[in-house]
């Protein structure tokens, strides 16, 4: 069975999964999170090919995810700066690493996300309702906008 074209399918996650990329892209976006800017970081940070790192940039770039600055310093280096698009992943990413520090690290994560302020872990992504009441899954359906 093939794969349905994500800029044809109906579905938002298919759509956003196509956006966002792979395992790499995922990767960078973190990476950019945490303030890399430079190639040569990204690829230190990641232990990332070349080629690799390349492609995915372009792409994350093309995507309006990420965008590629003129940082001017001895000749032309650019840097790479996360858009307001990119930086909307920030929840969907804290979303993931909930997720595995429950389920794959169960309860005991290598790093806990912190409110820079307070030093406080931050709470868990939740789905609310209209009220600020958390939903479980069993309590939503899909319906057409």
């Amino acid at each position: 069975m093939n794969r349905p074209d994500p800029a044809t399918d109906p579905c938002s996650l298919a759509r956003g999964l196509a956006e966002v990329g792979d395992w790499w892209s995922l990767m960078i976006i973190r990476e950019a999170m945490y303030g890399t800017r430079r190639f040569s970081d990204f690829q230190q940070n990641l232990g990332i090919a070349r080629n690799i790192l390349t492609d995915r940039l372009n792409k994350l770039v093309d995507r309006d995810i990420l965008r590629k600055v003129n940082a001017g310093e001895h000749g032309t280096r650019f840097e790479y700066r996360l858009t307001d698009k990119g930086r909307d992943l920030f929840v969907v990413l804290t979303a993931l690493r909930q997720w595995a520090d429950k389920w794959v690290f169960e309860n005991e994560p290598p790093f806990v996300l912190v409110d820079r302020d307070s030093g406080r872990p931050v709470q868990p992504v939740q789905v609310l309702d209209s009220g600020g009441n958390p939903l479980k899954l069993h309590q939503v359906a899909i319906a057409a906008s």
